[in-house]
């Protein structure tokens, strides 16, 4: 008695082979094609400046920009604000992040809580950003804290009701099987209401970060020193339009960078969701 083995055909191994650069090109050819619009309005804005078209006074050519961020890292000065910067950044949205969730899921899971506290929170979510500065100066004084807290405070409202609004969507039927198989709380919470709250509250982290990137620019006009808001007021009040223009582009990749971030980390706990895994990895 003999026993065969199925082999592949050679062009069948060829395929597969073939196929393996060609999903490394794409993974890199999809964040490439982003670049193609920056890139092009770049270079359209330095031509139209080197051929008269526009002397680059108000609105700078790149090549200005390039070497105004150049001389700004070579003298250490953009590292220290970019520091700066991340570091109110990084505690707001901690802080934030903490406040959301906890509330946002408290107000999802009880309707009495719900009622009590969310009529309050969609007021105080109407209130423009730049409303709190007064406010914050008068209670927290001019230095970090009340940069924290501002920033802290645009990101809640994303997040929580991002929390809220996924745990009161998530399908009771779901949660009716979970009751007939007889989970406990905690199983109930790790097997049936965080996979249908992750998507959801990932959105909700990015929309959060987004709006703490903004909340920080008037956090740094409260009298701050350092950060890349002061560049900005700086440039402005010393008639720099390069340095502002430098200033905004480094706002952008900051926040582009760690919105990525963001997707990268929860891509881990997203594998099973088709179109997040896509387009975390097209980020």
């Amino acid at each position: 008695m003999t026993m065969t083995l199925d082999t592949p055909a050679p062009d069948v191994i060829a395929k597969e082979a073939g196929s393996r650069p060609a999903g490394r090109l794409r993974r890199v050819a999809r964040p490439a094609i982003g670049l193609l619009l920056p890139l092009g309005l770049a270079l359209a804005w330095e031509l139209a400046v080197r051929f008269g078209y526009s002397n680059g006074r108000l609105v700078p050519p790149p090549s200005r920009i390039w070497q105004t961020l150049v001389e700004l890292s070579a003298s250490g000065e953009l590292s220290r604000h970019i520091i700066a910067t991340l570091s109110r950044v990084g505690a707001g949205f901690g802080l934030g992040i903490a406040a959301g969730t906890i509330l946002g899921a408290i107000c999802g899971y009880w309707t009495l809580a719900r009622r009590l506290l969310d009529p309050t929170f969609q007021a105080l979510r109407a209130i423009p950003s730049i409303a709190w500065v007064p406010l914050f100066i008068l209670w927290l004084g001019i230095f970090e804290t009340s940069k924290v807290a501002l920033i802290a405070v645009g990101v809640f409202f994303p997040i929580y009701l991002g929390v809220m609004g996924a745990i009161l969507a998530v399908d009771r039927k779901i949660v009716e099987v979970g009751r007939i198989f007889r989970l406990s709380g905690f199983a109930m919470i790790r097997r049936i209401m965080l996979p249908a709250v992750l998507p959801a509250y990932i959105v909700s982290l990015r929309s959060g970060l987004g709006l703490g990137w903004m909340f920080v620019v008037a956090a740094e006009f409260m009298g701050a020193s350092e950060g890349l808001g002061y560049l900005l007021t700086d440039g402005q009040q010393l008639g720099k339009p390069a340095q502002i223009v430098a200033a905004i582009i480094v706002f952008a990749v900051l926040g582009k960078t760690t919105d990525w971030l963001i997707q990268l980390a929860a891509a881990p706990f997203l594998r099973w969701q088709d179109s997040f895994s896509a387009h975390a990895g097209g980020a």
